[in-house]
């Protein structure tokens, strides 16, 4: 994981959020990058030749804040309807909102749609390339070639758009690479970027600059370090572009909006994008309140001052899990390396623990057990409130009057494996060492909250503490920016420096909080950056949602962050389109329906794509897929192999379970990923 002090030229600094600046890209009268603000879009998912039906969403999207609206246009047909949906649409009073053409195939529907709309979007690995997953060698020569041929069939479309002072979005899918960059480069991010260079290096060509760019993946971790290495490909190549932000195929309901807030949050507060969606396989609408909340986090964190350090020792640009010890709490929860980040969940006082800890015993939990029980102490007296721990251990919040002394008084009630949590100022070297002492004597383990600055001043003594023994988080994090990710990769970089390898919990806590109201939706976001953030950055061993005062709602939280994050899984994990007018079938209770017969497959990845463009490469890594093939009939896959056709809908569930069984993956089994 340690790659020296690498330099991070993706970002400005990682420690706090200064955007990237950008040439400023027009869509119509919709300024994005430059000095403009995050702008917020969607799509329509009506048919696009029903032209009032696509109107109306349009209309609807643009009432709820939605400043850039994207329709799809599949063929020429569709893309002759924009003329109308286009006047339309201003006609109701939105001249001042754009419309996009969402192509992915056809560069005769491009060139169409550039005539009645202000933005067209392409996909790479769809426009003007091949995409049938073979397998060949191509020579220098058959590869200048095929960049030739796709120079040819691009330019057009940029010198039209050019000349009518129309922007472009070479939107790469992580699932949608041609063979070409396959073959070459993998089915990697450095495959996705180098996919959207060859485009980006035909516009230059043709002098025109009206381009924003977006490097989506239903995979966070892949989706992060794809636009982190697009930018830094850019920046060598003196290119500054504005980015569009998105998790594709995020899915629905909670696990939808944490996926989504984890990479797009990640990047944003890296001080990277300009405009975002949110995709939900939901009514477009509810993808705005989504998308504006996490703007407003993000935006409230700028900062222009890029004096702050620069880079750590972390790679960005390759998930490597940070190295820890290895250490036990509760006597049967390890911690470290190849263990899972574990979950801590606060129940309130000391008096009141009995009546959390039953709340806590609900089956809904069964398969996401609270594993730590965060309890705050004011004295060491009150330990012999609280009741038994059960199969989980104590993470015991320790006031700053209760002394070494007191606790050895009340020994009876401290477990083995137990975790004392306290503050150390960087003058208390006396107390960490008898803290850490009481600790390594008893069979405790410390959790010992310090400054990032302050460790490094009492190196020695932290390098005298047995590692087995001590554990290192942040539930205030000091910083000036207010940037808690960077305050935790300070905390790693200072742990790193002093050779310490002791885990790290990250707590999310009001303190840790961006802003915001104190809903559901904003505590989710806030947990989604900053654990979701760092969990793809390989950095955190044990995790707890602390903003949420349910315990059982706080506890679900953590594991849906954790499995959002790819750090865990719990349960079946669904990638699903957000659908658009080439949807063959219901999304939303197709996904709804398949959720509830297959919930319970644990480690399983299932995904539901409405077509074919969202099908084989769009499902990337999915164990098994179902996709439309045609109107009423449903294609099945085994990874990005489709092994039946042509399904009757009606039939096609049952056929998706059996196939499931007949891969030996019925039976579900806590899949733990590192």
């Amino acid at each position: 994981m340690v790659h020296g002090n690498i330099r991070m030229a993706y970002c400005a600094s990682r420690f706090r959020t200064v955007r990237r600046p950008t040439v400023e890209v027009m869509v119509g009268a919709v300024g994005v990058g430059g000095k403009n603000p995050l702008r917020i879009q969607s799509m329509t998912t009506s048919a696009t030749q029903d032209i009032a039906a696509t109107v109306r969403q349009s209309i609807a999207l643009a009432e709820v804040g939605c400043e850039i609206v994207r329709v799809t246009a599949p063929n020429v047909a569709s893309a002759q309807c924009l003329r109308d949906i286009r006047a339309q649409f201003s006609a109701a009073g939105f001249a001042h909102i754009p419309l996009v053409a969402d192509i992915h195939f056809l560069p005769s529907a491009a060139m169409e749609a550039v005539e009645h709309v202000e933005k067209v979007r392409i996909n790479p690995g769809n426009y003007a390339d091949k995409k049938k997953f073979s397998v060949r060698e191509y020579t220098d020569a058959d590869y200048d070639s095929e960049l030739q041929r796709i120079h040819e069939t691009f330019s057009p479309l940029v010198l039209r758009a050019k000349a009518l002072g129309r922007s472009l979005r070479i939107g790469t899918n992580h699932g949608s690479l041609s063979d070409r960059i396959m073959n070459r480069y993998g089915d990697t991010p450095l495959g996705m970027v180098e996919s959207a260079l060859e485009f980006l290096r035909i516009a230059r060509s043709h002098s025109f600059d009206q381009l924003i760019l977006s490097m989506k993946s239903s995979n966070p971790k892949v989706m992060i370090q794809a636009y982190r290495l697009l930018v830094e490909r850019m920046q060598q190549e003196d290119m500054h572009y504005p980015l569009h932000l998105g998790v594709t195929e995020a899915g629905d309901g909670e696990d939808g909006r944490i996926k989504s807030a984890i990479g797009i949050g990640s990047l944003l507060l890296d001080g990277l994008g300009d405009t975002v969606r949110v995709s939900l396989t939901e009514d477009s609408v509810y993808e705005i309140p989504v998308a504006s909340a996490i703007v407003d986090k993000a935006m409230s964190l700028w900062r222009d001052d890029a004096s702050a350090p620069t880079a750590d020792s972390l790679d960005p640009f390759h998930f490597t899990r940070r190295e820890t010890v290895a250490l036990t709490l509760g006597g049967q929860f390890s911690v470290g390396p190849e263990q899972p980040p574990r979950v801590i969940t606060r129940i309130g006082p000391a008096a009141n623990a009995a009546g959390q800890l039953a709340a806590l015993a609900s089956p809904r939990l069964k398969d996401t057990p609270a594993e730590g029980l965060l309890v705050s102490l004011a004295s060491a007296e009150e330990l012999s409130l609280l009741p038994a721990p059960g199969a989980a251990f104590y993470a015991l919040e320790l006031a700053p009057a209760i002394t070494v002394t007191g606790l050895r008084s009340r020994l009876a009630h401290l477990p083995a494996g137990t975790l004392l949590v306290r503050a150390f100022a960087a003058d208390e070297v006396p107390a960490l060492g008898a803290f850490a002492h009481f600790a390594e004597e008893h069979a405790l383990v410390l959790a010992a909250e310090i400054a990032p600055a302050a460790l490094v001043s009492i190196g020695d003594t932290l390098r005298g503490i047995d590692a087995a023994h001590l554990i290192f988080t942040l539930s205030s994090p000091t910083t000036s920016a207010g940037h808690t990710i960077g305050a935790y990769r300070q905390l790693a970089e200072a742990l790193c420096s002093l050779g310490l390898q002791a885990p790290i919990w990250i707590r999310n806590t009001a303190a840790t909080a961006v802003r915001g109201d104190h809903s559901f939706l904003s505590k989710l976001i806030e947990a989604s950056f900053l654990t979701g953030a760092l969990l793809c950055d390989g950095l955190g061993d044990l995790v707890s949602i602390e903003t949420e005062a349910d315990p059982v709602r706080a506890t679900q939280l953590a594991y849906n962050v954790l499995q959002g994050a790819g750090a865990r899984i719990s349960k079946t994990e669904f990638v699903a389109c957000p659908s658009c007018g080439r949807t063959l079938f219901d999304l939303q209770s197709t996904t709804q329906r398949i959720r509830a017969q297959t919930g319970h497959l644990k480690g399983v990845k299932i995904a539901i794509m409405g077509c074919i463009v969202n099908g084989p490469g769009e499902m990337a890594d999915a164990d098994f897929g179902y996709v439309g093939g045609a109107p009423g009939k449903i294609n099945l896959y085994v990874g990005k192999l489709c092994v039946q056709y042509n399904i009757p809908q009606a039939e096609a569930d049952a056929h998706l379970i059996s196939l499931i069984k007949a891969h030996g993956k019925w039976v579900g089994s806590e899949t733990l990923l590192a």
